[in-house]
């Protein structure tokens, strides 16, 4: 027996489909462009500043079946899902009288963790 692609039975056999995690995932598709990346320029003190960040998104997830007629070809199953996203600031672009500068912003919790492994 070929397993069931698309959808997932709930409890009391109410198909649910993958259609709520597709539009999720689009959302944050969506949002993850340039403007998750790059914030709004900030003015402070004659100067444009633009704070730059790195995004990660992860997903994963999984799915069974529940027992069919035939109890000893199909085992019951299960599923589950999870996701995340990690967000850092990275840098600030600065904008002062036509010079622009890219100053990192330096995790210095990060160089001593790596250090400390060494």
């Amino acid at each position: 027996m070929s397993p069931r692609r698309g959808k997932v039975r709930a409890e009391g056999g109410n198909p649910m489909f993958l259609e709520d995690l597709q539009k999720r995932f689009a959302d944050m598709q969506s949002k993850a462009g340039v403007q998750a990346v790059f914030g709004d320029p900030i003015q402070l003190d004659g100067r444009t500043v633009i704070p730059v960040a790195s995004v990660q998104y992860g997903f994963g997830m999984g799915g069974g079946t529940g027992p069919g007629k035939d109890k000893d070809t199909e085992a019951p199953g299960g599923g589950g899902g999870g996701g995340g996203v990690r967000i850092e600031p990275i840098a600030l672009i600065e904008a002062v009288d036509g010079t622009i500068r890219v100053q990192p912003i330096i995790n210095v919790t990060k160089i001593v963790a790596i250090a400390a492994r060494r």
